[in-house]
């Protein structure tokens, strides 16, 4: 790649010299952070499911190259292409969030996934980056030509995922559609008073949700008083934090990662914290802050409206569901099944996120010509 000359007028040559390789590499990088995590995560999950030790190494090993495929290859993209492909892959997650309903297989009171082939597919991690894009189109179309048509379209755009996600039910997701949409209604400066309708609405909800979905009313109940019901995978996540102290136990040296049922996804940051204290937790942190704010300068650098909106939603995206991970797996929200983006295993939401920063990666290149821009 660095022998590329810049006056190459190939699609590589032109990719190379527009993309900002900072934040790709930034982004690998993290990858391979989760690689190492996952190899010293899983094989003690992998012994208690009676699977052979290195399953999940194995599995990851192979999605990681595609998932690094997907975000170079949808990096490749204009905006106009990304559009589109965003527009295929709503429709896509839409139909799969309706089949789950009717064939998905249902764990712990929710239908999230679809299975076929020895693969788990959950629709609503694909709804969300498809989502962020094409309501940042809608946003930016009733900006520039005013009247009602593409906001109500934007709000279409974000309501029938969101509402798809939420019967599942799937409240973490449901959440950070939620927030992602509402940073793109403040970017976009949109009146007060729909931003108001919104924040309402979204209250309520999150209200309602309390109080009609049991799930959600324990975790809550347990967050505000452990004492309402059981927190052992909590418990045992910030013990992992203690036991790791500064620098940590070493790698492999773990013990209390063989004690966390989702030692290799959810709660993955907490085995960083065991084997390699606070200093590389904190690496990981500003790695994760330095990846989010890069998207959002390059994002707000471009004075194209739709990519504006759409760059930043996909920033928010990505930050939010690390902030999720994190707040859960420190005890400093209830806790919420959601994997830590690009670092956890997961054959979907890797694949998603993967998409999600190709496509904020294709959104922020240099623009050479004007019909690039969407």
């Amino acid at each position: 790649m660095i022998g590329i000359a810049r006056g190459d007028n190939t699609i590589i040559g032109r990719w190379w010299w527009t993309v900002d390789r900072t934040l790709l590499a930034a982004l690998l990088g993290l990858m391979g952070v989760g690689l190492v995590l996952v190899i010293i995560a899983s094989p003690s999950v992998a012994e208690r499911i009676d699977a052979p030790t290195f399953h999940f190494v194995k599995r990851h090993l192979m999605l990681l190259p595609i998932a690094a495929g997907l975000m170079i290859g949808s990096s490749l993209l204009t905006p106009r292409q990304t559009r589109m492909a965003a527009l295929a892959l709503l429709a896509g997650a839409v139909l799969a969030l309706i089949a789950t309903q009717f064939i998905g297989g249902e764990i712990k009171g929710a239908r999230r996934w679809i299975s076929f082939g020895g693969f788990s597919l959950q629709a609503s991690e694909f709804a969300k980056p498809a989502m962020a894009v094409l309501a940042a189109w809608m946003l930016a179309q009733h900006r520039r030509r005013g009247g009602a048509g593409y906001l109500i379209g934007g709000l279409l755009v974000f309501l029938v995922p969101l509402a798809l996600t939420a019967i599942q039910p799937d409240v973490g997701s449901s959440v950070v559609m939620s927030a992602v949409f509402g940073a793109q209604i403040f970017i976009a400066g949109v009146s007060l008073w729909v931003a108001g309708i919104l924040a309402a609405a979204a209250v309520g909800a999150l209200g309602l949700t309390y109080l009609y979905v049991p799930h959600v009313t324990s975790r809550i109940d347990r967050f505000l008083d452990p004492s309402t019901g059981d927190t052992y995978q909590i418990d045992m996540s910030l013990n992992a934090f203690r036991a790791g102290g500064l620098i940590g136990r070493g790698p492999g040296d773990g013990i209390i990662k063989g004690k966390l049922p989702d030692a290799h996804a959810d709660f993955i940051f907490a085995v960083a914290g065991e084997e390699f204290g606070l200093i590389v937790c904190l690496a990981i942190v500003a790695l994760f802050a330095f990846i989010v704010l890069r998207a959002f300068l390059r994002a707000f650098a471009d004075g194209n409206l739709f990519i504006m909106l759409a760059a930043s939603g996909l920033a928010a995206l990505f930050g939010a569901q690390a902030l999720v991970n994190l707040g859960s797996t420190l005890a400093l929200i209830p806790t919420k099944g959601m994997t830590l983006p690009l670092v956890s295993y997961g054959g979907s939401s890797l694949f998603a996120i993967s998409l999600a920063m190709g496509f904020a990666l294709a959104l922020t290149r240099k623009r050479i010509e004007p019909e690039d821009e969407a």
